[in-house]
């Protein structure tokens, strides 16, 4: 018996893959790891909800050499997951994400809202 999964395809905004591009290549490895896991309608270990925002976001989380790598996807927005931000997580306030950062993820996350429409 062969089992088919259903896997999503992954999409990204363009900003947050050029920014996805300049992280380290081990960091790398781990997002594209736990967005595959993602695609296959599962939660990888690496992420978690992304509070700030309404459901359906997540944040994965991946360290690399002391720094802290972020990407944040949507899987709610579409039949894809979208991949909605990255950047190097360098807080000033502890753990928790900058509100220039969570105000730019509201922002990508409407204007795609609105593109897919």
């Amino acid at each position: 018996m062969t089992f088919m999964r259903d896997t999503r395809s992954v999409s990204w905004i363009r900003a947050a893959r050029k920014d996805f591009e300049a992280f380290p290549a081990a960091a790398q490895d781990d997002i594209l790891d736990a967005l595959a896991v993602a695609a296959e309608g599962r939660m990888s270990g690496k992420a978690k909800p992304f509070k700030g925002v309404e459901g359906g976001v997540f944040e994965i989380a991946a360290r690399h050499r002391g720094d802290a790598f972020r990407a944040i996807y949507a899987v709610k927005i579409d039949v894809d997951v979208w991949v909605i931000h990255a950047f190097q997580k360098k807080s000033k306030s502890g753990i928790k994400t900058p509100l220039a950062e969570v105000d730019l993820i509201r922002e990508r996350l409407k204007r795609l809202t609105e593109a897919l429409r």
